[in-house]
């Protein structure tokens, strides 16, 4: 057994470090004289554990509820319900006192390089402003571990007092990543951190993303629509559909034998480089419903090419079809 098997094997008996139960987010339709109209079902029933360096990744169309997840667990946006349980603290009973420290533990690396930076602030403050909020440390040892997670994620000490807009996407997306460094966290919750980028720049931040969690015993919920980068850096993949997690495996078992009809359309549409290799494609008809009238039963059964009478009308349950391979499916 190589060195990484052993650090799976040995992650799988560890306690996790964020347990997601039954995580539901439903955002309002009012009418214009403030009464409720109806809900936007955007994340339904999610559940699954994470544990100390490890990596999940959670895939799937856009509108499929990703983003959501990550921000509902970091309550940026506030739950409906269910139960984000971090070192054994549910994070949705927290009063915002006690919610301020515990965001020092679960960083979040947004999408946009651009937006999530202050342009009126110099590189410098920006990731010094977060150990102020924090108090950590003194004016001293605040600029000394600046400059060196400046260093770390790849940004020349030269450049601290520049801002954001001197700086190209990737630059800017490692800022954001010292910035998510700077009150030592535990996990880091990562929307979308390298779509976007250049391909070339994406597998430099993917490469300096493993090199920090090893360094730092990072766990990642790394949240994305792109397979062939989520295949790269996650032990476990998550696959969401209309809110809903369908399937939930480690990498090798999901790419290698994937249960769900939504997982296969998926993997399907994953471009080969060699062009001797064929393979069928699935292509799924029709669009994806909306949200706020999801179909009965299974969501996906408007869609699917092997849907049978009983994905109509009753719901699949989420359960083990082999060895920590989950599926939602009535075929299985």
């Amino acid at each position: 057994m190589s060195q990484q098997q052993a650090e799976k094997e040995a992650r799988k008996q560890s306690a996790p470090i964020l347990q997601v139960k039954n995580l539901k987010k439903y955002y309002p339709i009012t009418s214009p004289f403030g009464k409720t109209k109806d809900f936007v079902k955007a994340v339904e029933q999610v559940t699954f554990d994470l544990t100390e360096k490890e990596t999940i990744g959670l895939v799937g169309e856009s509108g499929c509820g990703k983003s959501t997840t990550g921000r509902t667990i970091l309550r940026l946006t506030e739950p409906t319900e269910g139960a984000a349980i971090y070192k054994g603290r549910d994070l949705f009973t927290l009063k915002p006192k006690e919610m301020k420290k515990v965001r020092k533990e679960i960083q979040m690396v947004f999408q946009d390089p651009h937006s999530s930076l202050n342009p009126k602030k110099r590189i410098g403050e920006i990731i010094e402003e977060s150990m102020k909020i924090h108090r950590i440390g003194n004016k001293a040892e605040r600029i000394e571990k600046a400059m060196y997670l400046l260093r770390r994620t790849g940004i020349r000490e030269d450049q601290y007092y520049k801002f954001p807009h001197e700086f190209s996407g990737g630059q800017r997306q490692r800022i954001g990543i010292a910035r998510a460094l700077a009150v030592n966290p535990s996990v880091f919750i990562l929307d979308e951190p390298v779509s976007a980028l250049d391909v070339s720049i994406q597998s430099q931040v993917i490469n300096l993303l493993e090199e920090l969690q090893d360094e730092f015993k990072l766990a990642y919920l790394f949240i994305s629509h792109d397979l062939s980068v989520v295949r790269h850096i996650s032990d476990q993949i998550g696959v969401m559909y209309l809110g809903h997690l369908v399937e939930k495996a480690s990498t090798d078992e999901l790419f290698e034998n994937p249960l769900h009809p939504y997982t296969k359309a998926l993997l399907s549409s994953i471009p080969i480089p060699d062009t001797r290799v064929r393979r069928e494609r699935i292509i799924l008809k029709g669009d994806v419903p909306s949200p706020i009238n999801p179909p009965s039963g299974c969501v996906f059964h408007t869609r699917c090419p092997f849907v049978i009478e009983k994905c109509k009308k009753e719901k699949p349950i989420y359960k083990e079809s082999t060895n920590g391979h989950l599926v939602a499916c009535h075929l299985y």
